[in-house]
């Protein structure tokens, strides 16, 4: 009995030790993956999961992955999801404002971090095209007239949400709005141009109808805008080449391989060595431009040391 008696005081001592060995800060509760929210953020204020997933350099599918994570965590359904596309139900339509608040103060904090540095980066955003053909022979001068600062260039296919995106400015061909953020720098306009060497076989515009037609996938309307504009009938047959990258094209035209439908701004470079050359004195004036949209840090006169 003694024995026994022992034993219970032995355990009653241990978990007394155990009551006091706890620890005063135990874990606290996890809160929701900021990923996710960043990912219900853009798909709600896009209104699309495609288009959210562009905006962050994701997939679609790990756009609905992590939205999916936060309704599991809230407990509730943010979208309706239709075959059709989605929509927010009242819960995510609740929600939206002040997440979108909220990245908006995380970005204004991020912009003014990346300020106070004492070796400043140019962080600019353009189409690969613009980088390759348009900015790069420019890049010298630039950095000598802002002082050679750190210049890193970004080639993406869509203009970035400039109140989001870690950059300082981006510039695309597309057409204009009013914001007092952009600049256009040069206006675009369509112009069929070609080695000097299909220059000499091209007397009229039905000659272009034996040409092999080069042409950007992305503007795959550009050759029948123009010809349209112009009165010309293109051949069912009309033999045409398609690229993902408009150096590419720019390239075979001035090998010999066809004509490439030129974007004035990306090719008067080529024109002006005469690498290539204008057959047709018909260049069509389009809606979009080489425009720059500059964002809260951005030198604001780099429009004119860009065109200096």
């Amino acid at each position: 009995m003694m024995l026994a008696a022992n034993q219970k005081d032995a355990t009653v001592s241990l978990e007394i030790l155990r009551v006091v060995i706890m620890p005063v800060a135990p874990p606290r509760p996890k809160g929701p993956p900021l990923n996710a929210l960043r990912a219900f953020e853009a798909a709600a204020r896009l209104g699309s999961f495609a288009a959210a997933a562009d905006e962050l350099s994701v997939t679609a599918g790990a756009i609905s992955q992590q939205i999916k994570q936060i309704e599991g965590w809230a407990g509730t359904a943010l979208f309706i999801r239709r075959a059709q596309g989605v929509a927010l139900t009242s819960a995510g339509r609740e929600l939206l404002a002040p997440l979108t608040r909220a990245f908006d103060n995380i970005s204004e904090a991020t912009t003014l971090l990346r300020s106070l540095s004492p070796k400043p980066v140019l962080n600019i955003a353009t189409l690969p095209s613009i980088a390759q053909l348009w900015l790069q022979p420019r890049l010298a001068k630039l950095r000598a007239a802002l002082g050679a600062p750190s210049l890193s260039v970004y080639a993406l296919e869509s203009p970035p949400d400039m109140r989001r995106a870690p950059f300082d400015c981006s510039l695309f061909l597309r057409s204009p709005t009013s914001a007092a953020t952009e600049m256009i720098i040069e206006q675009d306009s369509l112009l069929p141009v070609c080695a000097p060497s299909v220059a000499a076989r091209l007397h009229t515009l039905q000659d272009l109808t034996r040409e092999t037609l080069l042409y950007d996938e992305s503007w795959q309307n550009d050759w029948p805008l123009w010809a349209k504009t112009n009165g010309l009938t293109l051949a069912p047959n009309q033999s045409t080449a398609r690229y993902s990258l408009y150096a590419l094209a720019l390239a075979d035209a001035k090998a010999g391989f066809g004509v490439l439908m030129g974007h004035v701004p990306l090719v008067q470079d080529a024109l002006g060595k005469g690498d290539l050359v204008a057959p047709f004195d018909l260049a069509l004036q389009i809606d979009k431009a080489l425009v720059l949209e500059l964002g809260p840090a951005a030198p604001q006169d780099l429009a004119l040391r860009l065109t200096a």
